[in-house]
């Protein structure tokens, strides 16, 4: 099962990760910084769904078993539209998809469902970006 993009989150925050660097400090203070890589990890995204039914609200929660949890990595939308978690974007379309990085997304925790009223849920999702 795809992530849920049927659904346009109502706020989103979004955090550019940083390429994978490694400093060396010598007793006397000089530096050395090498490059291990060319791609950014650790993107996180966390996704808000305000007010949505429980039925599109349990989605999310089969979505997270079907992915085993923090195990298996997944598109959270296509890179060539502004769908699902993009939805509202106005920016590049590729830079929170992760895609352009080589990047792909798993979740860094379970959802978190909070029951406004009968039959209305408020979803967060929290992602990660992983290659």
């Amino acid at each position: 099962m795809p992530y849920p993009t049927a659904l346009a989150p109502t706020s989103r925050s979004f955090s550019a990760g940083d390429y994978p660097v490694k400093t060396f400090k010598s007793q006397s203070g000089a530096e050395t910084r090498i490059l291990y890589g060319s791609r950014r990890t650790n993107l996180k995204l966390s996704l808000t769904y305000e007010n949505i039914t429980d039925a599109n609200a349990e989605l999310f929660i089969n979505h997270y078993d079907e992915t085993q949890g923090t195990f298996a990595s997944f598109d959270v939308a296509s890179v060539s539209t502004n769908d699902g978690a993009k939805t509202g974007w106005q920016g590049n379309s590729t830079a929170i998809g992760a895609t352009s990085s080589g990047n792909v997304y798993r979740y860094e925790s379970a959802p978190e469902l909070t029951q406004v009223r009968p039959g209305v849920s408020t979803v967060t999702v929290n992602l990660i970006g992983v290659l």
